[in-house]
């Protein structure tokens, strides 16, 4: 698998002359995603389809295919698998939680490539896709820990701007997050399931 480095180098240079429309789709990714967590229910039933949508598109990055900021939607297609994809995450992460924090956050891991894997496979249920992601990140787990903790320096600094700087800080988290996935799909034993 490549190293952190690497992925994060991939990220960069699929943006290129893509970042505007990145992050124009994480914008109204945070509108929509902010307006509907003034009711509790927007939030639970917009998650999982936007997240799905997120997902597919920085998706196309490392695969060399033309994202649209439309693709933020193509998650409703999918809606009762998507919605019901993020229902469980949120209530087995915060189960796991409630024994600790640390187990809460080495499932946020386990569970981290579910969505790629349901936008692969839109056939499988919101189950089989988390266990196909806990399969995928066996032994996986601290190397992605260790890319995400990679942005902290680039996170302060967006701190430091008021906040603006994470609509692009994110398109670059999320392309690496993508660059992830792929790679681990050539690792993993549940590869050739997920694929």
């Amino acid at each position: 698998m490549k190293e952190n480095a690497e992925l994060r180098a991939m990220a960069r240079s699929q943006l290129k002359g893509a970042w505007l429309e990145a992050v124009g789709l994480i914008l109204v990714y945070w509108i929509i995603m902010g307006v509907s967590s003034m009711v509790m229910v927007g939030l639970l039933v917009l998650g999982g389809p936007l997240t799905l949508g997120l997902s597919g598109y920085f998706l196309k990055k490392p695969r060399g295919e033309a994202g649209k900021l439309e693709n933020l939607f193509d998650g409703f297609k999918q809606f009762g698998s998507s919605f019901l994809l993020n229902l469980l995450q949120g209530i087995f992460i915060v189960l796991w939680s409630c024994l600790l924090i640390i187990p809460g956050i080495v499932k946020v891991f386990s569970y981290s490539m579910a969505f790629y894997i349901l936008k692969d496979n839109p056939d499988i249920g919101a189950l089989e896709a988390i266990t196909q992601s806990r399969e995928m990140m066996t032994g996986y787990k601290w190397k992605l820990f260790c890319l995400y903790f990679s942005f902290i320096g680039w996170a302060l600094l967006c701190c430091l701007s008021f906040g603006i700087g994470f609509l692009w800080l994110v398109p670059y988290i999320e392309t690496s997050g993508a660059n992830f996935y792929e790679e681990l799909k050539k690792q993993s034993p549940a590869a050739a399931v997920a694929a």
